[in-house]
């Protein structure tokens, strides 16, 4: 009897987030539309507050193959309440992000092509002009690397612990992005959905700062005074 009603309890849960599902499905459709993922690169995530339960991509599957039901429920300790698919591999470096920043809601990874040059070379995207001073405050920093006990540890969630370390005091509502070192962006927002345009627009502006670098390699930082009036 008690395994049944566990069974009703557990599927009555995840059933309750099927609105958060097609949010997060339709977020990640929105990463091969934007072309900042290929193959299975890449994820969404959407998280219910109250319920305290994120809805996620699963692993390996691909985006055009995707469906709302396909899309995986997991606690904040990442145990599986609803869902036949693995989720993304990604998804105990979310949580560490849910857990750490209550206000936010959506997070994004993405290996689009800037983004991640700049991850893997290391280097924060210095802020070159009024276009990066509209929506992020400042430069985009870069993580610092993981090191071999962390990497063999846990992977995924020492991620999560390095960009909120990266980030100390500051609050990530305005700068809702980070470069993992050698690895690649994530990025945040008040839902699934504002998480994709923030790597959009992430991506954008890591082209912008690298086709400026290019044309003027001592091309300096925009002006605080610029970067107060855009942002």
């Amino acid at each position: 009897m008690y395994k049944v009603a566990r069974k009703l309890f557990e599927k009555n849960r995840g059933g309750m987030l099927e609105e958060l599902k097609r949010q997060v499905w339709e977020a990640n459709l929105a990463l091969l539309k934007y072309h900042l993922v290929m193959l299975t690169f890449g994820n969404v995530s959407g998280i219910d507050r109250k319920k305290k339960l994120v809805v996620i991509k699963p692993s390996g599957k691909a985006y055009d193959e995707l469906k709302p039901e396909q899309m995986v429920i997991v606690d904040l300790k990442g145990k599986v309440v609803d869902g036949k698919l693995k989720p993304s591999m990604d998804t105990r470096t979310h949580l560490e992000l849910y857990k750490a920043w209550p206000e936010i809601c959506g997070i994004c990874h993405t290996h689009s092509p800037y983004a991640t040059a700049f991850a893997q070379a290391c280097k924060s995207i210095p802020c070159l002009g009024t276009t990066h001073a509209d929506h992020f405050y400042g430069e985009i920093p870069v993580t610092r690397l993981l090191s071999r006990k962390e990497v063999e540890a846990d992977y995924e969630k020492n991620t999560g612990k390095v960009i909120v370390e990266t980030f100390g005091n500051q609050k990530p509502g305005k700068m809702p992005a980070v470069l993992v070192a050698r690895h690649g962006p994530f990025t945040w927002g008040k839902d699934a959905l504002d998480s994709v345009q923030n790597s959009l627009l992430l991506e954008e502006i890591a082209k912008m700062a690298y086709g400026t670098l290019q044309i003027n390699p001592k091309t300096c930082t925009l002006l605080n005074y610029f970067l107060y009036k855009h942002y």
